[in-house]
């Protein structure tokens, strides 16, 4: 997937987006980030360490709300417009300035892989009233993992892995605009879109062209390759200064839960689900929150 964003050189996170996402960044040293499961060298590209991050779930949040929680008359609205439920959320969150709504989330739903490693951990929406609208917690879902994303980059960053340039592929990126905008903003970083929907199988086939070698119709390195194969679409997301501004207040508020509930300051998203533990009286099985992602 990453050279098939064109990234064959550090300082460069590629964000593989889908139901959870993948953070895989390209560097010429090996260090030790907090909650970075993985780092190989030669492991992406050769002659360089490829790192590994990454959100538990993502795309599978959104959908989570769509099946579970978006009230009856919205999808009737959807409907009678003639779009997705998603659709119609993504227009009428878009009309929202960031920190309108008063809400704040945590994206936890599926646990926390990058940075905390903990599964045991679980979703947050905070600033609920009674004037609440559905669109309003959708954007600030789509904000959550924005956020968290964001952790990631700091993550690197703070151990001395730049992270100039981000890149996204995958699902979430081609369809869902203001969510591409909302990271932008977050993390004050212009965005370049993958073109082809399947950067994976992209990404084997530029392999294979290298295996071929030039001799046989193919490349002699993975550079070369990348150069002739991999596409970008012309569309960027670029932040947007004022709203970058007000999300740096909102991430002070993210990284505030994100340390309570996430570093040991109140235990009540654990003892919550032991009470269900013993409520249910089957007994928990301890999953891992940091395999499972392809390079």
């Amino acid at each position: 997937m990453v050279p098939a964003c064109g990234v064959v050189t550090p300082g460069k996170l590629v964000m593989a987006m889908g139901t959870s996402t993948c953070h895989l960044m390209l560097s010429d040293k090996e260090v030790h980030a907090e909650g970075i499961s993985g780092v190989v060298e030669d492991g992406i590209v050769a002659g360089l360490y490829g790192y590994e991050a990454g959100q538990a779930a993502v795309g599978d949040i959104f959908a989570w709300y769509l099946d579970h929680a978006v009230p009856g008359h919205i999808k009737q609205a959807a409907t009678e417009a003639g779009i997705t439920v998603h659709k119609w959320l993504e227009r009428e969150a878009s009309a929202y300035l960031p920190g309108q709504s008063g809400l704040i989330a945590l994206d936890w739903w599926n646990g926390n892989r990058s940075v905390l490693a903990d599964a045991d951990l679980s979703g947050l929406l905070l600033g609920c009233t009674l004037q609440t609208k559905p669109e309003e917690i959708y954007r600030a879902l789509l904000e959550a993992t924005a956020f968290g994303t964001r952790k990631i980059i700091e993550a690197f960053t703070d151990t001395g892995i730049d992270v100039d340039e981000l890149y996204a592929c995958g699902g979430l990126p081609q369809r869902n605009h203001l969510l591409m905008q909302i990271y932008a903003d977050v993390t004050g970083r212009e965005i370049k879109i993958a073109d082809s929907v399947q950067t994976a199988a992209l990404g084997a086939a530029m392999f294979g062209a290298v295996a071929a070698g030039s001799a046989e119709g193919g490349y002699d390195s993975i550079v070369e390759a990348a150069a002739k194969m991999a596409r970008l679409r012309e569309e960027t997301f670029k932040p947007n200064p004022a709203n970058a501004a007000i999300y740096d207040e909102l991430y002070k508020q993210y990284s505030a839960l994100h340390d309570i509930f996430g570093r040991g300051g109140s235990q009540v998203m654990k003892k919550l689900k032991e009470i269900k533990v013993k409520g249910t009286g089957v007994e928990q099985i301890k999953l891992s929150p940091v395999g499972g992602f392809p390079y």
